[in-house]
């Protein structure tokens, strides 16, 4: 009985699998008539789907950006973006593509590992190596483009993909310049609880917590996933309701961001330290942006403490955790302009 429950487990999320890259089979074939972004298509840059492995084997889709008067015979400096931690390439992430594309760089903006539109199996898996090899594959892919200079490659971090951003860079010297925005260390959160509130049996409640799910899913019940709620009260704490008005509004909603990754992920994230080395990716300069107000200043001034120079901290004022996912008159454009037009000279 266990083994026919977890066959047709298997079998509805293959079948889910395959209905995500028909989909985005259909996306690439129509290209821009297919456009389904929180944000309007820029007249000024040219827009395609591409896809490149990562090497699990795993296709990982991406929205590519070039600028207008884009000219293959030459070479541009490639920037490669991260999303938020929950979040798909059709949200903040692929503004900051489009923006900087603008600006007269070759983008991309990709969804992880097990998440969006990419490959990857069983769906919804938040992997802290595989987000992190993710980032790997896209310099892959990014300096095998003919029009790319692979001397000219950077990485602009988004929430949890700041720490995912700043971990590549630690081991690969291809990538030459790192930008975080609104950084969350997802590793050092899940480990250590919010703001390193968690006592040694806390933690290791939570720690037999995930053992028992992980027996109970390999006996065949549900997957367990965390992510933000349906609906929020009065009750609901004040950082869960600032995500909330941005995935679950008008605002940044998009289907395919179910924020929701399975519960039982968290055991590697509490067993990996994210920004273990950070000081290494010294001389290259890494650009740390936050929010005046943000809730997750903390893994921005910790971790621009711990890097060692060339570094910068820009602090946005008026501005929260998500106001810099999307609020493109709060978003320093000029400084991250500057910052890479001159990193990646």
């Amino acid at each position: 009985m266990k083994n026919s429950v977890s066959m047709i487990k298997m079998m509805k999320t293959i079948m889910s699998t395959l209905t995500l890259v028909l989909i985005a089979t259909i996306a690439c074939a129509e290209n821009d008539m297919y456009w389904d972004k929180t944000y309007p298509l820029s007249d000024k840059v040219i827009h395609e789907k591409v896809e490149f492995h990562n090497r699990f084997g795993i296709y990982i889709s991406a929205d590519m950006f070039k600028p207008k008067d884009f000219d293959a015979s030459k070479d541009y400096a490639a920037l490669i973006v991260g999303t938020p931690y929950g979040g798909v390439k059709e949200q903040g992430a692929g503004i900051y593509a489009q923006a900087m594309a603008e600006r007269g760089f070759v983008t991309i903006a990709f969804d992880e590992s097990y998440n969006g539109e990419s490959g990857g199996f069983p769906r919804q898996i938040s992997s802290v190596e595989g987000f992190v090899e993710d980032f790997h594959a896209a310099v892959d892919y990014m300096g095998t483009r003919p029009y790319v200079n692979r001397e000219k490659i950077g990485i602009i971090g988004i929430c949890g993909s700041g720490g995912f951003s700043l971990s590549a860079a630690q081991v690969d010297p291809r990538i030459k310049a790192v930008a975080t925005v609104s950084m969350y260390d997802m590793s050092r959160v899940k480990a250590n609880g919010w703001k390193d509130s968690w006592t040694e049996e806390e933690r290791n409640a939570y720690l037999e917590q995930l053992g028992e799910q992980r027996w109970k899913e390999y006996a065949g019940a549900e997957t367990k996933t965390l992510g933000l709620p349906e609906t929020i009260d009065e009750d609901t704490d004040p950082i869960t309701r600032e995500f909330y008005g941005y995935y679950k509004t008008d605002r940044g909603h998009h289907p395919r961001s179910t924020t929701h990754f399975t519960m039982t992920s968290d055991m590697a994230f509490m067993n990996y330290k994210l920004l273990d080395r950070i000081e290494s990716i010294s001389p290259r300069p890494i650009l740390f942006i936050m929010g005046e107000n943000a809730h997750s200043r903390y893994f921005t001034e910790d971790a621009y403490e711990a890097a060692a120079e060339p570094k910068e901290l820009v602090v946005v004022p008026g501005a929260n955790h998500v106001d810099l996912y999307d609020r493109v008159d709060l978003i320093p454009w000029d400084k991250l302009d500057g910052f890479f037009t001159k990193a990646l000279k």
